[in-house]
């Protein structure tokens, strides 16, 4: 199992050195690779009563295809994964060829995570379409793979045309691995359909285990092998540190092949404290 870290975004500020340290420190650690949210905006509540919404105008996002590229030029092993990249917010072949340059000037280091999102106001501000998101998103994911593949593509869909152009450079890794990351049934369908793998929120639990063996199956049903799709697994942090080893442990033991440890959300103040808590899940957890 390869086991990575969440980018701590919200908590780590805007110091580029910071930032940098940061990376640096997971990379020595032993972590196979960081894990990056996505968000472009966040909206004001301020007249806004019913907002439900985890982040707002006040929480911290660093545009992430620019944080990844910063962060391969500090790094020279780390897998650099966003989780996720929220794609029918953006036009595919912008989209394609930012992850291509991320993929070649790594060494072919990138894993796209890519998922809907929910936040309509960032939708409208990007001047993309929130209600048809998810009919878009099978066809962005296979013209993906086409430009990353092909010298020159010919593409006829609904939403979109490539009249005889591709990417150049193409990246190292052809196709770059896609992964999806969803936590409802249909979205969990589409990966276990089509990605490489799946971000999940499964809890180290009996809820977890019943979720894992869902997928296993829809995977069968779609005539697909699930020993060949990946799937990601969360440690919070904030449950605790006598928790950290009975969660990694648990998911093991659920077959999952890659876990991120998330250092957010649990009262660090300082950057040193969240890379201490790199160093102790390590160590208590054996893996």
């Amino acid at each position: 199992m390869r086991v990575g870290a969440v980018f701590p975004q919200l908590e780590i500020g805007n110091d580029p050195g910071r930032v940098a340290e940061y990376a640096r420190a997971t990379e020595a650690l032993g972590y196979s690779h960081l894990a990056a949210y996505d968000h472009v905006l966040g909206a004001d509540t301020t007249g806004r009563p019913g907002w439900s919404g985890p982040y707002t105008v006040r929480s911290s996002f660093h545009e992430v295809f620019v944080l990844l590229g910063y962060l391969a030029a500090c790094t020279s092993r780390l897998e650099l994964a966003t989780c996720v990249l929220i794609l029918p917010q953006r036009q595919t072949a912008l989209v394609a060829k930012q992850a291509a340059a991320l993929d070649v000037l790594s060494g072919g280091r990138l894993r796209l995570g890519v998922g809907l999102g929910w936040n309509a106001v960032e939708y409208e501000a990007l001047g993309e379409n929130f209600r048809d998101r998810g009919r878009r998103f099978e066809e962005q994911i296979s013209l993906l793979r086409r430009l990353w593949t092909e010298e020159s593509v010919d593409f006829t869909g609904r939403w979109h045309r490539v009249d005889r152009a591709g990417l150049n450079p193409l990246p190292v890794q052809r196709p770059i691995p896609l992964w999806i990351g969803a936590d409802v049934d249909v979205a969990i369908r589409r990966a276990a359909r089509l990605a490489d793998g799946w971000f999940s929120h499964l809890t180290p639990d009996d809820r977890g285990r019943a979720g894992m063996e869902r997928f296993r199956a829809w995977s069968t049903e779609a005539g697909r092998d699930p020993a060949t799709i990946g799937v990601e697994g969360r440690v919070q942090a904030h449950r605790g540190r006598q928790c950290w080893a009975a969660d990694a442990r648990a998911f093991t033991e659920m077959g999952m092949t890659h876990l991120e440890f998330n250092t957010m959300g649990a009262g660090y103040q300082t950057l040193e404290e969240h890379i201490e808590a790199l160093r102790v899940f390590r160590e208590l957890s054996g893996v």
